[in-house]
């Protein structure tokens, strides 16, 4: 945990100086039942007058400086808090932005978000009240009980007893309870896992009439988290009853041998008083060190979650140039990928080779290791075996972000970002122009469309792009690549949902951008506008060649031909 308690460093002494104040706050609080005894008997029970408008005077004026104390480290302690959670959040972010594709998988979504929030919030409340009432408590434990002493030793003994049995009771509490939060937290995270997926998933839910099974999977873990919630609660809800019924008695038992102690004349009403005055503090400090153990307990678990993020050590790089290598050609040399946790690699010792300039395309079958092709070219994944060159130079040891800027990457999955169409498309280069951004457009063959809505570019889209169809997405996503410009262009399926007419004007407007395009797809009709064609068969180029060489070819090329209606590169008269 010691990551996530560092990012307190640059508030240490803001921290002393709120420190400082509670101290003053308490230094006031100690002196309070003093004054108070010293008016009982030298103006209540005396009946002087005087004496009680004087000590009452100056307690008056030390309740206030306590009380401009007291708020004014409220309001440190409040800011503190808050610029320690903007601060692990911001380094959280940052952290996952650094994490490896692999790295994603130590962590479900979920739960990194519910770490980002809950348990951020939890860190604060334990920052703020640490501030504000960690040290108050246990110190006005401590010197309560000792100027209690010192007013009346023999009066004062039981809380010598007390105190530290009930001390040590909350500390033990403290300690058990940091597993019990840090078991709430996980049963967080499954609620957060699962109405994240009915969320993003609604659309699937009601086309299959799920509902009911899904708000099933929500009420069972809405009810684990509910179940271990209760049953924190009820442990630390018995903290207080406990606690009561100890400090009570032995308040009883003060009064009780107080009296005793006036009758003997060994002690005064004023001395009475202030013991009693102090015990009640003790009682209410207790009280309070109650719930300083529920913060600090969910702190604790909150703390070690935060910081199995941010203890991540980053994948090591070999030693990368400092210059981006003249374009030149993407050549594959016996490359073997293995996703991380997977045992079976899905590209095995494959080697290509495709052009500066070119248009390539892959086909293969579902799981042949198309996507993992174009995932290891930004760097996404790092290969096990072999190497992966660009104009003569591997890939593994160039700069990675000058790799990535020269790259034009769209995924599988569309993915759009809430805001307008415009501020989507310049996510691929945020100081593009309007003419640049049209123009991505026209060459994405989206331009048409957008023109067409009331708000042309401006028009805002929902999360993902919910308000747009597949191809609309698709052709954004492109547009958005396209603008950068890039030296190579990957296309992962990316034209699947687009109709022939829409795609052969799309692949003809691309290839005039004179970067090599590598387009992942099952089409025929793609594939022909390709100036190669790499078929991938269990992690291995099984065959290559232009479409007519294919074509010609009485192979694997041929069926996936045969099975799209094609004969001799035309569609069938019955086909589309």
């Amino acid at each position: 945990m010691n990551r996530v308690w560092s990012l307190l460093m640059p508030y240490r002494i803001k921290m002393a100086f709120a420190w400082g104040l509670m101290l003053l706050e308490l230094a006031v609080e100690l002196m309070l039942p003093i004054l108070m005894a010293k008016m009982v008997d030298d103006g209540i029970v005396a009946g002087e007058m005087n004496a009680i408008l004087y000590w009452g005077s100056i307690m008056i004026g030390l309740s206030l400086f306590s009380f401009a104390a007291g708020i004014t480290n409220s309001f440190i302690a409040a800011r503190i808090g808050q610029n320690y959670g903007f601060d692990i959040r911001k380094e959280l972010i940052e952290k996952v932005q650094s994490f490896s594709f692999g790295q994603y998988g130590h962590f479900d979504t979920s739960t990194l978000i519910t770490r980002m929030t809950n348990d951020v919030t939890q860190l604060q409340n334990a920052v703020f009240m640490s501030l504000r009432i960690m040290l108050r408590a246990p110190l006005m434990i401590i010197f309560g009980t000792a100027m209690a002493l010192f007013v009346h030793f023999k009066l004062s003994l039981v809380l010598l007893v007390t105190v530290p049995v009930m001390t040590f009771f909350m500390l033990f509490m403290m300690r058990k309870g940091a597993g019990m939060f840090r078991r709430v937290q996980l049963k967080l995270d499954k609620v957060n896992s699962v109405m994240r997926e009915n969320l993003s998933g609604i659309r699937l839910i009601k086309a299959f009439v799920r509902s009911g099974h899904e708000t099933s999977r929500f009420e069972r873990a809405g009810k684990a988290l509910m179940d271990e919630t209760i049953r924190v609660i009820r442990t630390f809800e018995s903290i207080v009853p406990i606690l009561l019924l100890v400090m009570n008695g032995g308040l009883i038992f003060i009064l009780w041998f107080g009296f005793v102690e006036m009758q003997n004349g060994t002690a005064t009403t004023g001395e009475i008083v202030a013991i009693i005055n102090y015990a009640a503090r003790i009682i209410i400090s207790l009280s309070i060190f109650t719930f300083i153990t529920i913060a600090f307990a969910r702190g604790k678990a909150s703390a070690v979650r935060i910081d199995e993020v941010l203890t991540i050590e980053q994948e090591q790089q070999k030693s990368v140039t400092k210059e981006y290598p003249d374009a030149g050609d993407l050549v594959f040399e016996n490359v073997t990928f293995t996703y991380p946790g997977g045992k079976v690699p899905v590209l095995d010792s494959l080697s290509m080779k495709v052009k500066r300039g070119s248009m390539a395309a892959i086909l293969g079958e579902t799981g042949s290791g198309k996507s993992a092709l174009l995932s290891l070219i930004p760097r996404l994944y790092e290969p096990d075996e072999g190497r992966l060159m660009v104009g003569r130079r591997d890939v593994s040891r160039m700069d990675i972000r000058m790799l990535r800027r020269q790259i034009g990457f769209v995924p599988q999955e569309s993915h759009l970002f809430t805001g307008s169409i415009i501020e989507n498309i310049r996510w691929g280069k945020k100081d593009a122009t309007e003419d640049e951004v049209i123009e991505a457009a026209k060459k994405a063959q989206i331009h048409e469309t957008v023109a067409a809505l009331p708000d042309g570019y401006d028009t805002i889209i929902g999360q993902k792009g919910v308000t747009l169809s597949g191809g609309q997405k698709q052709r954004l996503s492109i547009a958005r690549a396209l603008i950068r410009q890039p030296d190579m262009l990957l296309l992962d399926d990316s034209t699947s949902a687009l109709d022939v007419k829409t795609e052969a004007a799309l692949i003809e407007a691309i290839t005039s951008e004179r970067c090599t395009i590598l387009i992942v797809t099952q089409k025929i009709s793609t594939a022909e506008q390709a100036d190669c064609i790499y078929m991938i068969e269990e992690g291995k180029v099984a065959v290559s060649g232009t479409h007519d060489e294919l074509a010609s070819e009485n192979g694997l090329y041929k069926r996936l031909m045969d099975s799209q209606g094609r004969k001799d590169g035309a569609y069938e008269a019955s086909g589309q």
